[in-house]
């Protein structure tokens, strides 16, 4: 039996004999089947095609991700905390010396994951470093293609993890949508957002979409509930999903600005 890994979003599947049949996640409207068909590996096969790569952004925030590239691309975030460390989002390749190094620096105390399409191999995850919770917001627990009892669905809006880390849940790509908030982050604060706030190529801005790959947009009404939901946060950081989609400074004026100018192009239609 096998847990099969969808190698173009990289969700992992509870443990079969064969292959599934399909993807759920991909046959959504904001992700996609590739054109040329349902492919799945495991993660044994993914550990001898793949390893991982560290980079350090600051003081106690590490990124963790795959080389070469593999389904969405995204890099994970190791947050190290007095309380202790938070992986935020997830990647499908665990491979031993990713494990070797995180457990050097102290290990995890919980996983927390922004929407399914980071879900990965989160199962793995969790079970490698003392089967630690992993905190999914519960309006995206339909996406769940593995179940376990590691996991930890949460309701409401907001969900403290510290006292200066809190998960927000904005919505807009997915229902449950969730960013975490480090207020104590150094230099200001910082906003981890994986894709629910898109850092942009130009790095000055930010963007909101249900549907990235497929280019769908969120409607205004929703981008001003993000917005309000995000009310009391201040930070000068956003870390988004991929390895250089990082706002250095500036980044509560980024988001709003960059929410007024999407909300003011849409009108314009």
């Amino acid at each position: 039996m096998t847990p099969y890994i969808c190698v173009t979003c990289g969700t992992q599947f509870a443990e079969t004999q064969e292959p599934p049949n399909r993807c759920p996640i991909c046959e959504d409207a904001r992700q996609y089947v590739n054109p040329a068909g349902q492919a799945w590996t495991s993660a044994s096969d993914l550990a001898r095609r793949h390893r991982n790569s560290f980079r350090q952004y600051e003081a106690g925030v590490l990124g963790i991700g795959t080389v070469p590239d593999f389904a969405i691309g995204q890099r994970a975030l190791l947050i190290r905390h007095p309380h202790g460390n938070i992986l935020w989002d997830c990647i499908a390749l665990l491979d031993s010396a990713t494990i070797e190094i995180v457990k050097a620096l102290g290990g995890l105390r919980a996983i927390a994951i922004s929407h399914p399409h980071y879900y990965t191999t989160m199962i793995d995850w969790s079970r490698a470093f003392g089967n630690v919770p992993v905190y999914l917001h519960a309006e995206d627990r339909q996406w769940v293609m593995r179940p376990d009892s590691s996991l930890r669905f949460w309701d409401g809006d907001r969900l403290a993890l510290a006292d200066d880390l809190v998960l927000v849940r904005l919505g807009g790509h997915f229902a449950g949508g969730t960013v975490l908030h480090a207020a104590s982050a150094s230099a200001g604060g910082a906003l981890f957002s994986g894709d629910i706030i898109q850092v942009a190529q130009d790095r000055r801005w930010v963007s909101f979409m249900r549907s990235y790959p497929n280019f769908i947009p969120l409607g205004s009404a929703t981008i001003r509930k993000i917005i309000s939901r995000l009310s009391d946060a201040q930070f000068e950081r956003v870390y988004g999903a991929w390895w250089d989609a990082v706002v250095t400074g500036g980044g509560r004026g980024c988001v709003e600005r960059s929410a007024a100018r999407y909300i003011a192009a849409l009108d314009a239609q």
